[in-house]
């Protein structure tokens, strides 16, 4: 009788725990179900970057062109322009490869099948004077000939010497210049430095700039981007301040005339008569914002110091991070044929680590 008592008060337990186990374990499935949905829609939702070394063991490698039939042109800071295909060195006469200067933008005209115009822009030293210039060639069989000063005498320094040339859809040709580590130059509209130039292909100034000489905009610190959207509207990459207080690095969408702010004004500032970026990247932050391309409603542009290729959605005003800390230092980026977007790194220039085959050119496949 007393088994039977017992029996009848453990039955009912027995089958509540027998339950709670089925109920648990349909649970867990249910769950782990939802969770392998979850991961896969996640992973489809997230498109896989691939990108290949297109060349390797570089020196301080800083722009990339296409030539009509798609070889690529390298310039590298020491004064050497690298004909990929070939492994072809053509040593550049002049350059004053020191700090950030030397042998940096490259440009071909807009016209380059038919005149075979070729555009540099250099650091140079004239005596004791450090200047920058922008010089053309022609540049036929891979060889450098009939070189002319296109634009001298730009003020020069061991640092902040600009170097981007682009020409924009409308033939002119555009060139960033830095402060020359003299900030207060950069709001003087008569000086050539923290500026962006506007020049015909000869060196002429156009007629419609807005200062009766070649700059364009002004109170830049050291602009080393240029991009034009689809609006054929103007963007410019832009260092921010640097040493203990870093930080502040720039873009902007550059109307002519327009003052950028440099040294008054950083950041969210504003001051009147001066232009407040688009995005900035605070004071914690260091872009080190250089090269930019358009492509699909974003500029890309690389980060040196943040190692990051980053993407500015122009349309949200979404930014966001490719290849972060995987290559290096970033400096040049390029839309090149097929779509596909160039860099190169800059760890070879002091202020990176090289790894192994550094510097290097890179094709990001998207």
């Amino acid at each position: 009788m007393d088994k039977l008592k017992k029996l009848i008060y453990i039955l009912p337990i027995f089958i509540l725990l027998v339950g709670y186990f089925l109920y648990s374990q349909e649970t867990r499935n249910e769950a782990e179900q939802i969770l392998d949905l979850e991961e896969s829609d996640i992973s489809n939702d997230v498109p896989q970057e691939d990108y290949e070394i297109v060349a390797s063991n570089l020196e301080i490698p800083w722009e990339i062109v296409f030539l009509p039939n798609e070889e690529i042109l390298v310039t590298q800071r020491p004064g050497i322009l690298l004909l990929l295909q070939d492994d072809q060195q053509i040593t550049v006469d002049g350059v004053e490869h020191i700090g950030e200067g030397g042998l940096l933008g490259m440009a071909l005209h807009p016209d380059f099948e038919q005149n075979n115009w070729l555009y540099l822009y250099l650091t140079t030293r004239i005596g004791q004077t450090i200047t920058n210039r922008v010089e053309r060639y022609q540049f036929v069989n891979s060889t450098l000939s009939d070189r002319e000063v296109i634009l001298d005498n730009i003020p020069g320094a061991v640092n902040h010497n600009g170097g981007r040339i682009a020409f924009s859809p409308d033939g002119y040709l555009f060139i960033t210049t830095g402060d020359a580590q003299n900030p207060n130059l950069a709001q003087d509209t008569n000086s050539l430095v923290g500026k962006i130039l506007k020049i015909n292909d000869d060196g002429n100034i156009p007629v419609e700039n807005p200062f009766d000489n070649e700059v364009y905009s002004y109170g830049h610190r050291n602009a080393q981007g240029l991009a034009w959207d689809n609006q054929n509207r103007l963007w410019a990459t832009e260092h921010g301040r640097s040493g203990v207080l870093s930080g502040m690095d720039e873009l902007n969408l550059i109307e002519m005339g327009n003052n950028y702010g440099w040294p008054a004004i950083e950041g969210d500032q504003e001051q009147e008569g001066m232009e407040t970026p688009i995005i900035h990247s605070g004071p914690d932050i260091i872009w080190a914002s250089a090269g930019a391309t358009f492509f699909d409603d974003s500029i890309f542009f690389a980060g040196l110091r943040d190692s990051t290729l980053y993407e500015y959605v122009i349309d949200s005003g979404e930014l966001r991070e490719h290849f972060r800390n995987e290559f290096g230092r970033l400096r040049a980026v390029v839309l090149g044929p097929g779509n596909n977007l160039y860099i190169t790194t800059s760890n070879t220039d002091g202020r990176g680590i090289p790894e192994e085959n550094d510097d290097k050119v890179i094709k990001i496949i998207l």
